[in-house]
């Protein structure tokens, strides 16, 4: 507890953390409180958002609409607040199913070795000789677009990350005194990974979790803005950038015109990724050994 205490401490401390964690803080207050900032029109499909009209011109906005409307004459508000929800269900779902295959595999393959080490660090060698983004487009061009294959997808790319990571951490403890000793006392190979391995080698994966919540929803976006992701009039930001594609500039003699398209999804992006990515840099100072007691 006295070290969990001055973990939280040193983080605090740090204005980057402070800063993430407000950020953290207010989107997580929108997600839980969506259905009373934008009361859903449809109950059986509370992410479809609500569109007046079909018009492919987007309006500023008003009293009735905030925020405005995009391509199709969908509320904005109502995508940007949804699309929170959206962009944690992504988040935490693929994080944690590739972090749950990926430690799994790791800490076996690192304290066990053998044939099963060899034959999963040369599978992940090829998946990592292919880039993320042409893997991750082909998995989903082959179960078909969506967004619940993009999770599927992103997933399925994402673990050899979490394996290489936790593997390398398991390799430099499992001959440490302290695991050599616990074996000689007779301890299961189940209790040392559980209590000694793990506990010693997971700080770097939770890092690379809390900044892969944030990349993981650029990536998505990235993919829903390509035509792979969410259907259209699905509340989700990347969706929303691809409905005002067109508008990204507007005419000639005013380009600032659709500002409004762009301006928030964008933004619900941007600071969404920052704040996930300024809580894992105060988690590595945190947790870094050699910076630890600094």
């Amino acid at each position: 507890m006295r070290e969990l205490k001055f973990t939280l401490v040193r983080i605090f401390r740090n204005p980057s953390a402070v800063i993430g964690v407000v950020l953290l803080s207010f989107f997580i207050g929108v997600a839980i409180a969506a259905p009373y900032i934008a009361p859903p029109k449809y109950a059986h499909a509370p992410y479809k958002m609500p569109h007046k009209g079909f018009s492919p011109t987007p309006k500023p906005p008003s009293e009735r609409f905030i925020m405005g409307t995009t391509s199709g004459q969908y509320d904005i508000l109502y995508g940007v607040v949804w699309g929170t929800r959206t962009a944690f269900k992504i988040g935490l779902l693929v994080v944690g199913f590739a972090g749950l295959v990926g430690v799994t595999l790791g800490v076996v393959a690192g304290y066990y070795g053998g044939w099963f080490d060899e034959i999963l660090m040369r599978f992940v060698d090829i998946v990592w000789s292919i880039p993320l983004l042409v893997l991750a487009m082909t998995i989903v061009v082959a179960f078909g677009r969506g967004l619940e294959n993009i999770i599927i997808a992103l997933a399925l790319v994402e673990w050899r990350w979490y394996v290489r990571v936790i593997r390398s951490e398991v390799l430099k403890l499992r001959h440490q005194e302290f695991v050599q000793a616990a074996k000689l006392m007779g301890v299961s190979d189940r209790k040392i990974i559980l209590r000694h391995i793990l506990p010693n080698s997971i700080y770097p994966v939770l890092i690379m979790g809390s900044m892969d919540m944030g990349s993981m929803v650029i990536t998505a976006s990235f993919l829903s803005f390509v035509g792979l992701g969410a259907p259209r009039g699905y509340a989700d930001w990347g969706q929303m950038v691809a409905l005002a594609r067109n508008y990204i500039v507007g005419p000639a003699n005013n380009p600032l015109q659709f500002w409004y398209t762009i301006f928030f999804p964008g933004i619900c992006i941007i600071l969404f990724v920052l704040g996930w990515n300024l809580l894992g840099d105060a988690l590595r100072d945190a947790f870094d050994p050699k910076l630890r007691r600094r």
